[in-house]
């Protein structure tokens, strides 16, 4: 889940192709069976490559509220138990991208298949809307999920002691929900690292919703970007279910983005070593 976490901020690399002019490289693997395209996001030495999701494996619930301690402690670790645990999943993404300032915009929605560690497929359902956005914009926001995955340590983008301070501010009520709240502030200084906050739930320590800022641009064409992510539970594990951030650029302004993900399908690994077993 912590990789996830910070797609969002390296999806923002797509603007610096818009200024180099370059681009985005999407492989069609042929078409479904109803016909749609099917779309392969390639690695550098041409398999295929993807992003393995860890998140965290959604605890039991406690009777009462825990202790801000014992929350942050029980979300860390379910964290890692996830990232071990899921072995694939499947879900809707629906991406919605503006550019104010050129009155330009396009939704596109797609259905995306991940299997850990190394495929990724998205299966493009439809796109209304700019070409520009969809070529310039969209495209290479999911380009860069790949980019981040083969460049991706997972110990230098984890929620951890390692790499934040952490400030309990107390607790705070959203729509009928307790939850603890943690002023985060990275201990440096690093691309994919951010400055803000994060809301745990105050009975499981499940990850609510994180939210904030970029403490370093990717990007010399990017000024600066803010984010907040939303979290939910499917079964035994958290995923995103919307991310909305804005980036203020050099050269296009500012820019928007709204991802909304939906009909998730779990598969841990235990469950699919357990499908794959030959009978006897």
């Amino acid at each position: 889940m912590n990789r996830i976490l910070f797609i969002f901020l390296l999806s923002w690399f797509w603007l610096t192709g818009i200024a180099a002019g370059q681009n985005p490289v999407l492989i069609a693997s042929g078409p479904s069976l109803d016909g749609a395209p099917r779309l392969l996001l390639p690695s550098g030495d041409g398999g295929a490559v993807a992003l393995f999701a860890g998140s965290d494996r959604h605890p039991s619930a406690f009777m009462a509220p825990v202790a801000p301690d014992l929350a942050l402690e029980t979300y860390q670790r379910h964290a890692e138990q996830q990232a071990a645990a899921l072995a694939e999943y499947s879900s809707t993404t629906l991406i919605r991208a503006e550019l104010p300032d050129t009155s330009q915009h396009g939704e596109y929605e797609l259905r995306r298949h991940y299997t850990a560690p190394h495929t990724l497929v998205f299966k493009a359902l439809r796109f209304t809307g700019d070409g520009f956005v969809k070529s310039n914009v969209i495209t290479r926001l999911l380009q860069s999920e790949v980019n981040h995955v083969q460049n991706d340590d997972g110990s230098l983008t984890a929620i951890s002691p390692a790499n934040y301070k952490f400030s309990y501010k107390g607790t705070r009520e959203v729509e009928g929900r307790l939850l603890h709240v943690y002023q985060l502030k990275p201990r440096k200084k690093r691309v994919s690292l951010f400055k803000g906050h994060i809301y745990l739930d105050a009975y499981s320590g499940s990850l609510v919703r994180a939210e904030g800022r970029a403490v370093k641009s990717p990007s010399f064409f990017i000024k600066r970007i803010e984010f907040a992510q939303d979290y939910s539970d499917f079964g035994a594990f958290t995923f995103p279910v919307h991310v909305h951030s804005e980036a203020r650029t050099r050269i296009i302004g500012r820019a928007v983005v709204d991802i909304e993900h939906s009909d998730y399908e779990p598969v841990a690994a235990s469950v699919q070593a357990t499908a794959s077993r030959p009978a006897l």
